[in-house]
């Protein structure tokens, strides 16, 4: 009777504990815009499973153009954010949000200025255009910094409303451009057009960084770091491995998407040396420099875009989950 009981009672424990194993952290991440190839690693790691292997049941929210997504940080509706760079992250510090940049999965900033090819004979060049479009936003972000450092005139702005139209129709027109977008509509337009990556000219932002709540580090970093590897896995997979299911979930969050968009998306990606490049051969996909952030930090203060003294820098970003060289080990595996 007592060795019936002692089998019953081990066997109850084996059941509890493979609830418990089972049992996932439910987070979830909101994106910044529509469903695309940039958001790619984290669509992997739901689609394969990497969550689920470190214990994260993640549900993704999408933004896009009638969605704002950041408010929903801070007020506890989403874990974690990804974001555009680090400018929102220093008006966040500035305005006492307690939220804190955890890896920058985009170590430069896609912001571009994109020309029709031959109409300039380099980056210099263009503070000679008649026009450049610009947004509302970015007149108050990088173009201060254009200004200050190259010599752009205000004179030059004219409103960008999100359409290639005017700058196809006009040959020496020169607009902003996120470089794995824009320039790859114009190309199907017809356009043959010559990209200017300001990251390669010294504006020295992280972009695609995730942001989370300040409570969830100091109070749940293994949920935070189970995060992280497991998105960081996700991106070496979707970047060097089968990302087809990934794909399948994009699609189906963004209609509107294609695969041939996607595939050129990536290839541009890759190109331009966005998310593997730098920090990351060595500390792995994700990595963020602390010094670097602060350079950032004075640029956007020299060019007259964050006012000094109104940022703690370090409230701004941690890099305490990052620069461990997870993924590494998978990458090799994947490529040659």
């Amino acid at each position: 009777m007592k060795s019936m009981l002692k089998v019953a009672m081990t066997a109850a424990t084996l059941v509890v504990s493979t609830q418990f194993a089972l049992a996932l952290d439910k987070v979830t991440l909101g994106t910044n815009w529509l469903a695309q190839a940039g958001h790619g690693g984290f669509y992997q790691a739901v689609a394969d499973g990497t969550y689920e292997k470190h214990g994260l049941d993640v549900t993704i929210e999408m933004g896009g153009p009638q969605v704002n997504n950041r408010p929903m940080l801070a007020a506890g509706r989403l874990d974690f954010l990804l974001t555009g760079n680090l400018l929102l992250s220093f008006h966040n510090t500035a305005n006492d949000i307690p939220t804190t940049v955890i890896a920058s999965f985009y170590q430069k900033d896609p912001q571009a200025l994109m020309a029709h090819e031959g109409a300039y004979k380099d980056f210099q060049d263009l503070t000679n255009a008649p026009s450049v479009l610009m947004a509302k936003d970015t007149q108050y972000g990088f173009w201060r910094w254009l200004v200050n450092d190259f010599g752009f005139k205000d004179e030059q702005i004219r409103p960008y409303g999100y359409s290639l139209a005017q700058f196809l129709s006009d040959p020496k027109m020169v607009q902003q451009a996120y470089a794995t977008a824009e320039p790859l509509y114009a190309q199907k337009e017809g356009a043959k057009v010559t990209t200017y990556l300001l990251a390669d000219y010294g504006y020295s932002t992280y972009a695609n960084t995730i942001e989370t709540r300040l409570d969830l580090v100091e109070n749940n970093p293994d949920l935070v770091q189970r995060f992280v590897d497991a998105s960081i896995i996700g991106w070496n997979n979707f970047l060097y491995g089968d990302r087809s299911k990934a794909y399948e979930l994009i699609l189906k969050d963004n209609p509107d998407m294609s695969t041939e968009t996607l595939d050129g998306e990536i290839e541009m990606l890759k190109k331009l040396e966005m998310i593997d490049s730098g920090d990351t051969l060595e500390k792995g996909i994700g990595a963020i420099s602390l010094d670097r952030v602060k350079q950032f930090y004075d640029l956007a203060v020299k060019s007259g875009i964050v006012e000094d003294g109104k940022v703690d820098i370090s409230k701004v970003a941690t890099d305490a989950f990052v620069n461990k060289g997870v993924g590494l080990d998978v990458k090799k595996q994947l490529t040659p």
